[in-house]
């Protein structure tokens, strides 16, 4: 497809009516390009084509895994990035050729044979970001955190994505995670914006479900109340039409700041 004009879900339906109905297809996908998808019939229509829908990119909500499931469309997840050759974690699972190990503070560490050597011109990068073990095997530290839920590999999101509020940290991911449960919000973006008292506070931009009201910041607090702990409950909500979007579809989380930081 042809993104320079962004993606939109007719373009989507068009491309795949274009593919011979023989051919066994595959597609790949950000989250947020599947939200919009699975609430459009005709994109929704076109996922159901597909072989397998591969999803990465960012972490995506479980709930929006069982959704799209339930429509018969075929998610598999994927998690790489350029220096590991693309995806090289499956569902949460490692390829026979790659490893994956978890630092103290849940910073994940990739290796094995599909590592890239490092960046070209850059050796005090190259030295910060890859290794070579007493086994001679390669390893890339990333810019993710995750947790290890009984062998499979669960991120979380970015370090630099992580919010300080009082001393505590969140993960933006657990809280949109738990913010698209709620019947009214469809998609979230949660960051951190600065604050006198707090360093930093939990701030939600959410797009409201088609046919539901804009919810007020202290009826979703008391929503997520014992689903979350109370230092992850959002202190600043927004509500736009459509989230700010950035390359292939991926979250705009810079525009998002600014956008918490205009309005104070």
């Amino acid at each position: 497809m042809d993104l320079r004009g962004g993606f939109t879900t007719a373009a989507f339906a068009r491309a795949t009516a274009d593919i011979a109905s023989s051919t066994r297809a595959y597609t790949a996908l950000v989250p947020t390009q599947l939200v919009r998808l699975l609430a459009s019939a005709d994109g929704c229509q076109a996922l159901t084509r597909y072989a397998a829908v591969l999803l990465g990119g960012a972490a995506a909500p479980a709930s929006l895994l069982a959704r799209a499931r339930g429509f018969g469309v075929r998610v598999v997840t994927t998690y790489g990035m350029s220096e590991t050759a693309g995806g090289c974690i499956y569902d949460g699972r490692v390829l026979d050729v790659s490893r994956v190990q978890l630092e103290d503070d849940g910073r994940i560490r990739l290796g094995g044979a599909t590592l890239a050597q490092g960046y070209l011109g850059e050796p005090e990068l190259t030295a910060e970001s890859f290794s070579e073990d007493t086994h001679g095997v390669a390893w890339f530290r990333t810019d993710d955190v995750g947790h290890l839920d009984e062998g499979v590999l669960v991120v979380e999101g970015r370090v630099d994505d992580l919010i300080n509020t009082g001393g505590l940290k969140v993960v933006p991911g657990l809280v949109e995670a738990a913010l698209v449960q709620l019947d009214a919000i469809a998609e979230a973006i949660v960051v951190g914006s600065p604050d006198p008292e707090w360093g930093q506070v939990v701030s939600a931009a959410v797009v409201v479900t088609q046919g539901s009201s804009a919810p007020a910041l202290d009826e979703v607090r008391d929503r997520l109340r014992g689903k979350l702990p109370d230092h992850a409950l959002p202190r600043r909500l927004t509500t736009l039409t459509q989230l700010p979007l950035r390359g292939p579809g991926k979250p705009d989380r810079a525009a998002i700041r600014r956008l918490f930081d205009r309005s104070g």
